[in-house]
């Protein structure tokens, strides 16, 4: 199952990863000083992002 997983790093800021059902993490946040932004930013997520597009920027020979 896919979860988020919220941890404070080493500089005391809040972040968190999205994680694979197989525990490997598939990306993580910017640093948070507020628990709060963090929870608030992955609501967000969860509520705007499930049709999301790719938008691919990549050029031949980049």
């Amino acid at each position: 199952m896919y979860k988020f997983e919220v941890y404070k790093d080493k500089a005391g800021e809040f972040r968190f990863r999205f994680k694979a059902s197989n525990g490997e993490a598939m990306f993580g946040s910017e640093g948070y000083k507020a628990k709060a932004s963090a929870l608030s930013a992955i609501a967000s997520i969860q509520k705007n992002a499930p049709g999301a597009t790719i938008e691919d920027t990549t050029t031949a020979g980049s």
